[in-house]
């Protein structure tokens, strides 16, 4: 059985300016990752979130659950896949872990980078130049990826 996976790109665009504690500065649904045709490449599903995790991954975000603040639609989205009872994870990264992380890291056999599995050349280079347009325009720590599997 294959696992596919659904999510979303969210912002803070009020936190810059008046903090994250502002009754403003709540997260929006950016883009759905359907529109940036991600794929599920298992690699990097086990790079990124620890998911099918067969190759010996260090995951960058795992099982940190769905956020308690997060955006309307997105909630909304998550909901239509069935919410908590029926999808088998959920996580979230944020975009200043993202840009921090070791993309040089490789599994456990050495044969695979987080870079060559999930890097910008990949599918996931769309999703990264989103979240980076993003970051520069709302600060690093007021984006994130949200994802669930199925």
């Amino acid at each position: 059985m294959s696992t596919d996976f659904g999510g979303m790109i969210e912002c803070r665009p009020g936190a810059r300016l008046r903090g994250p504690d502002d009754e403003d500065a709540v997260w929006h649904a950016a883009i759905d990752l359907f529109l940036l045709d991600v794929g599920n490449a298992y690699d990097a599903l086990a790079c990124l979130f620890g998911i099918r995790n067969s190759f010996g991954f260090r995951p960058l975000s795992e099982g940190r659950g769905f956020p308690e603040d997060a955006s309307e639609e997105l909630s909304s989205q998550f909901a239509s896949y069935g919410g908590p009872a029926d999808v088998h994870g959920t996580t979230w990264l944020g975009w200043a872990e993202l840009d921090s992380a070791d993309w040089r890291e490789t599994d456990s056999s050495g044969t695979r980078s987080r870079e060559s599995v999930a890097g910008d050349d990949t599918h996931w280079g769309p999703v990264w130049a989103v979240m980076r347009t993003l970051s520069a325009l709302h600060g690093a720590e007021n984006v994130r990826l949200v994802v669930w599997f199925h």
